[in-house]
């Protein structure tokens, strides 16, 4: 009998029972701190305005929290963030479950979802600011709909991967439709929605970045485009960074709560 050969590629992916959250807690702020570290280093050595390093920045979001309007521009762009992201997410996820409960659908509707993915932002923000104005609805419009493709694609795979075999049990014992979905149906969508949910928060606030410099007159997006006029990059950094804490914070005590919720039937 020959000597079988260890795996080229191990499973990685499987989870090591000796990692649990109390033995990782450090690794994230471990790599921040590292990044201060370096981006301070860099920072000495090349001594310009050009490349300000983080205790400028910090001290300029301290400034503009407490003299300037930060705060309300982080807030009005975080509004945005939240009335773009829901829109995305309901439309997106009711196009994406009826594509994969119905197939002639999915092949008629494939072509109009591929065009929607690959039709460039800056596209659609232009065209829905000359049809509907410089207004909110135009924004926010614009933001969804730059979104709602990718959580079709999403939630379609995920309707693919229903569990047959549930069906017909859900059919066997004679279960209600309303306790199929929500015995059955919802937490095998639910990994596939959260993915949904974190990949389009990290799309939406950088898309509504581009919304504000293009058509707004205040959040985040508004303060870079007046401050890339000024030449002021400590500022256009400080603007940028306050609002990713923010989204830092949502991602760690919404989003992976959320995640880790939607896939706690996986555990093993």
């Amino acid at each position: 009998m020959s000597e079988q050969k260890p795996s080229l590629f191990k499973k990685t992916w499987q989870r090591d029972p000796s990692i649990t959250p109390n033995k990782t807690w450090y690794y994230f702020p471990t790599s921040i701190v590292l990044l201060l570290i370096v981006w301070q280093t860099i920072s000495w050595f090349v001594a310009s305005d050009l490349f300000p390093s983080p205790i400028a920045v910090a001290q300029t979001i301290i400034q503009k929290s407490l003299y300037g309007d930060l705060v309300k521009d982080v807030l009005i762009t975080l509004a945005r963030v939240a009335a773009a992201f829901f829109f995305a997410m309901a439309i997106g996820c009711f196009i994406g479950v009826l594509l994969g409960l119905k197939k002639r659908s999915d092949l008629f509707f494939d072509s109009w979802l591929i065009i929607a993915l690959n039709l460039p932002a800056l596209v659609i923000i232009v065209l829905c600011y000359i049809w509907f104005g410089l207004t909110e609805v135009a924004a926010i419009t614009a933001v969804a709909i730059n979104k709602i493709p990718l959580v079709a694609v999403i939630m379609r795979e995920g309707t693919r991967a229903l569990n047959p075999e549930l069906s017909e049990m859900a059919q066997l014992y004679k279960f209600s439709n309303t306790r199929t979905l929500r015995d059955l149906i919802s937490p095998q969508l639910a990994p596939y929605a959260a993915a949904s949910a974190r990949t389009g928060l990290a799309l939406i606030w950088k898309i509504v970045l581009v919304v504000e410099l293009l058509g707004r007159p205040n959040g985040i997006g508004f303060q870079i485009q007046l401050n890339f006029q000024l030449f002021d990059i400590t500022a256009i950094l400080a603007y940028a960074f306050a609002f990713l804490i923010v989204i830092q914070f949502i991602e760690a005590f919404i989003i992976k709560p959320w995640e880790r919720h939607a896939n706690r039937w996986r555990a093993d």
